[in-house]
């Protein structure tokens, strides 16, 4: 049983890596998607990922609960891939509050450690393949404002904690996948 997570900045061929990470296993692929279409925009995103997966696929949608979602579809036979844990991880920090402060300390709901704890313990005893797909926000320009910076902070501490967890960690950039841990792929 291994963990993997793929690492990409946006349009960088990172979900299409790890669709064909799956693939390549042989097995059941059970998809938990972590996105919900809030707008246009991000329905024509979801639309787009759902027509590259194979209709064996099952998809479970999951926003919040996704050590849960992990736990009830891992197993021998299947490989569980997650796309996105950014995308997850903004729906954790705007669970419990409407607004945000412009400048300062942004509170993360309760909810937020919870759900990040059980996710690592989820993972550090896996009952089967995961393979995980994760933004690299850390490259760029400090994002003005505090919930933005919030963010950013949280996704780097995240991708560090997952990393550790994990078996092998690729960093996909333009579409060419780069190993940084673990056995190549």
């Amino acid at each position: 049983m291994t963990t993997t997570l793929v690492l990409g900045g946006a349009r960088s061929g990172k979900s299409a890596y790890a669709e064909t990470l799956a693939l390549a296993a042989f097995r059941q692929v059970c998809y938990i998607a972590t996105a919900s279409a809030g707008d246009e925009e991000m329905a024509r995103r979801i639309a787009h990922h759902r027509e590259r997966r194979p209709d064996e696929w099952t998809t479970v949608e999951e926003p919040i609960a996704l050590a849960d979602a992990i736990d009830a579809h891992a197993g021998p036979d299947t490989v569980v891939l997650v796309d996105c844990l950014t995308l997850w991880l903004t729906n954790l920090i705007f669970s419990g509050a409407t607004s945000f402060p412009e400048t300062g300390v942004v509170a993360l709901p309760p909810r937020f450690c919870v759900e990040r704890e059980r996710l690592l313990s989820a993972l550090a005893r896996p009952r089967g393949d995961v393979i995980l797909v994760s933004n690299e926000v850390g490259m760029g320009i400090v994002p003005v404002g505090a919930v933005t910076r919030c963010f950013a902070d949280e996704a780097g501490r995240l991708n560090q904690a997952v990393a550790a967890i994990a078996d092998r960690v690729v960093l996909v950039a333009a579409g060419l996948p780069i190993v940084l841990k673990g056995a190549p792929c």
